[in-house]
């Protein structure tokens, strides 16, 4: 708003200085503040849910791989929590695939396991070099954050950031259907 007796000049020397670096600061701890959550989130939902360390043996799709565990046992198929990745047969599944396979076939990873999925998979929060796996792949354009219940997914924040920067699937000029409108009508791959 001006003010009449302010000219444009004084005007906006009189504008606050240092709020591009505070909406900075805000995102950033967002992230933060979302990663804590969904840590907090696979803690709850199993008692049991440690974090242990493996080798990723193989990747079958976007938000999908198996890990064998560093302290022995059966290799254990995970689910990335809070993301979905397009299905292999629909369209950038294969990209999806292809940057998940890329970064962490036989890679060591942390993993904080919590409860079981309805296809029987752990679904799992994956680091790998200190990075969070599924916000990795959200905020490269490779899978969504999926809401629930009309609230926005733990990586909202970085799925608008990579809509807006049109990464991956995001600049698909047609746009792309969200894997789990793709399976209501096409069913699995």
């Amino acid at each position: 708003m001006t003010h009449p007796h302010v000219t444009p000049h004084a005007q906006a020397s009189c504008r606050p200085t240092g709020a591009y670096p505070l909406a900075r600061l805000r995102k950033r701890m967002g992230r933060w503040v979302n990663a804590g959550l969904i840590s907090l989130t696979l803690v709850a939902g199993s008692a049991l849910a440690r974090p242990w360390d493996g080798r990723v043996v193989h990747v079958s799709d976007g938000d999908t791989l198996w890990v064998q565990p560093d302290h022995g046992g059966e290799v254990r198929k995970l689910r990335l929590a809070a993301i979905d990745a397009p299905e292999r047969c629909q369209s950038w599944g294969w990209q999806a695939w292809q940057a998940l396979h890329t970064r962490l076939l036989g890679q060591h990873v942390r993993v904080m396991s919590g409860r079981l999925d309805t296809y029987g998979r752990l679904l799992a929060q994956v680091w790998h070099q200190g990075q969070d796996v599924g916000a990795w792949m959200v905020l490269q354009g490779h899978a969504w954050s999926p809401g629930y219940r009309g609230l926005p997914g733990p990586y909202d924040v970085l799925q608008r950031e990579a809509q807006w920067l049109r990464r991956g699937m995001f600049a698909h000029p047609l746009g792309l259907m969200p894997p789990r409108e793709f399976r209501r009508w096409h069913g699995s791959c």
